[in-house]
């Protein structure tokens, strides 16, 4: 490993929110979570403007960061995905697509008052972020993420749910999980081990052909106990 020559007397500081250290830090267990959200913070606070944002596209070009995220081109993307997708589903960044002229976009800010103004006046076609050499752009309404979809309809996002989830993303289709949790809502049981007990079924003995019928099946079924009464 090549050893660090150390910091020169004068240098370039970045600012770092203090809330990332008493209130992040301690339960971000991942390390590209950990890796993407302090290089946002600090490819974000050379940025000029009312509103910054840091496209995907900017990090993928940067060799320096992608470069240690793994050792192989798809390591390192998927690092870069799975960091985005945590440092999102954890609340600290902001994402949003939109569609150039010719290709899809994401853009990413931090989870500030100004952050979520703007990506609100994005939703809703108040504002579009001048972006050079696209003349025409469009949002697109992205479907939410299932752990966005967790924390919106279960509960708080702790490390191993996330952890959790991912497994379901690369184990089941993703309109599966969508019902799944969808289920647990109707059937007022809050819990995970419900969701990846509903998620085992299918896969076990295939989708039910009526909500009614998959409501039954788990009120009382093999995993009643999973529901009180």
């Amino acid at each position: 490993m090549k050893g660090f020559s150390g910091f020169p007397q004068k240098g370039r500081l970045i600012k770092v929110p203090g809330q990332f250290f008493t209130d992040l830090l301690p339960h971000i267990d991942n390390l590209a979570e950990l890796k993407v959200t302090l290089y946002c913070f600090w490819r974000l606070h050379q940025k000029e403007g009312k509103v910054v944002f840091l496209r995907k596209d900017e990090i993928l070009a940067d060799n320096a960061f992608m470069s240690g995220l793994g050792p192989s081109l798809e390591e390192r993307l998927d690092a870069l995905n799975d960091g985005l997708e945590r440092a999102v589903a954890r609340g600290t960044l902001l994402a949003v697509q939109v569609q150039g002229d010719q290709q899809t976009i994401f853009l990413y800010f931090v989870n500030t008052p100004r952050g979520r103004a703007a990506v609100e006046g994005i939703e809703k076609g108040n504002w579009m972020p001048s972006l050079t050499g696209k003349t025409t752009l469009e949002v697109l309404v992205d479907r939410p993420n299932i752990y966005r979809l967790y924390e919106q309809n279960i509960g708080p996002l702790t490390p191993h749910i996330a952890d959790t989830l991912r497994d379901f993303e690369e184990t089941y289709p993703i309109e599966w999980i969508e019902e799944a949790i969808k289920a647990a809502v109707e059937n007022n049981v809050l819990r995970l081990s419900y969701i990846q007990a509903i998620l085992k079924e299918w896969a076990a003995k295939g989708r039910p052909t009526s909500a009614e019928e998959d409501s039954q099946r788990y009120i009382s079924g093999k995993y009643s106990n999973e529901i009180e009464h």
